[in-house]
């Protein structure tokens, strides 16, 4: 695997093994077993959107394996002053040994693997999250036991998270099913990936989604650089918080996930979260062994 980008570019069988790295690494790491499979390599990362989980997992991770991470801030760096997102690639390219990117758009990500000559993570965009589902299935499989034909609701906004739930959700042989307001859905892309997959759902109906599910998932309804459409999302999504009522009609042992930050009452009521908070804290966790994953499969 050269990059990863979006998780549309990688195979069923690619995550899988993806998600086995990542249990072994997560065992190697909880056993106090050392695995220096990045010795000495160093990891450029670049922040253009602020980020608690991201910048410390992937800084506490690539020292773990052996190596070590040079951040960059657009304030702090050329990239925030203009520099052609061609010119960055191939300057980094020459001093690290590979580019983790969390950004805004999804194309300037390509352009980083286009013109650079290292392997390129993406860490986040406004179009895809590969890197918190990543940690989301293991989560999922590590509770559960497997993925294939678990039910999979995502309730809320068409944005990054729900774009990389259904991709690497019917990737992975789960049954993905998906509640948004009209003008908050996802883009055509991830709609036209969907409709070539059975046991894929859009409504507007959060009970109707959640139906039967095994795993219900949330973000909040307004993401970095939204901010000024806060008021207007609200309104949207009056109805579309994962409270008892909502899961009430999940499956009893159903399990609830959310990337964080958690608006309490927003988007998942106090109840659910705290009620769910083993599983979301796990996959917080999980990011960290998940990202590792990534870093050998690309960097190694």
């Amino acid at each position: 695997m050269k990059h990863l980008l979006k998780l549309l570019d990688l195979s069923g069988e690619e995550i899988i093994d993806i998600l086995n790295l990542a249990d072994q690494l997560k065992y190697e790491t909880k056993h106090g077993i050392e695995h220096p499979h990045l010795k000495g390599k160093a990891l450029g990362m670049i922040f253009e959107k602020s980020s608690t989980r991201t910048r410390v997992s992937f800084e506490v991770g690539i020292n773990q394996l052996g190596g070590y991470a040079v951040v960059l801030s657009s304030e702090g760096s050329q990239i925030g002053r203009g520099e052609p997102v061609q010119d960055t690639a191939r300057v980094l390219s020459r001093y690290v040994d590979g580019i983790m990117i969390r950004t805004f758009s999804q194309g300037e990500v390509e352009d980083l693997a286009k013109h650079g000559s290292v392997p390129v993570i993406n860490g986040l965009t406004d179009f895809c999250h590969p890197c918190q589902v990543l940690a989301d299935l293991m989560t999922i499989r590590e509770f559960k036991g497997s993925l294939e034909g678990l039910k999979l609701c995502f309730i809320g906004d068409g944005n990054n998270m729900m774009n990389s739930l259904i991709v690497g959700g019917l990737k992975v042989g789960m049954a993905v099913s998906v509640a948004c307001p009209e003008g908050y859905r996802p883009p055509k892309e991830i709609l036209e990936f969907a409709s070539q997959h059975n046991g894929f759902q859009l409504t507007d109906s959060p009970a109707e989604a959640a139906q039967d599910a095994d795993v219900v998932i949330t973000d909040v309804w307004t993401s970095m650089g939204q901010e000024e459409e806060r008021a207007k999302r609200e309104a949207a999504f009056k109805g579309y918080c994962i409270d008892e009522a909502l899961m009430a009609k999940a499956k009893p042992d159903a399990m609830v996930q959310h990337c964080l930050p958690a608006h309490r009452g927003e988007e998942i009521g106090e109840s659910v979260f705290e009620g769910n908070a083993k599983y979301i804290f796990e996959e917080a966790e999980n990011r960290l062994h998940a990202q590792k994953a990534v870093m050998v499969k690309t960097m190694g």
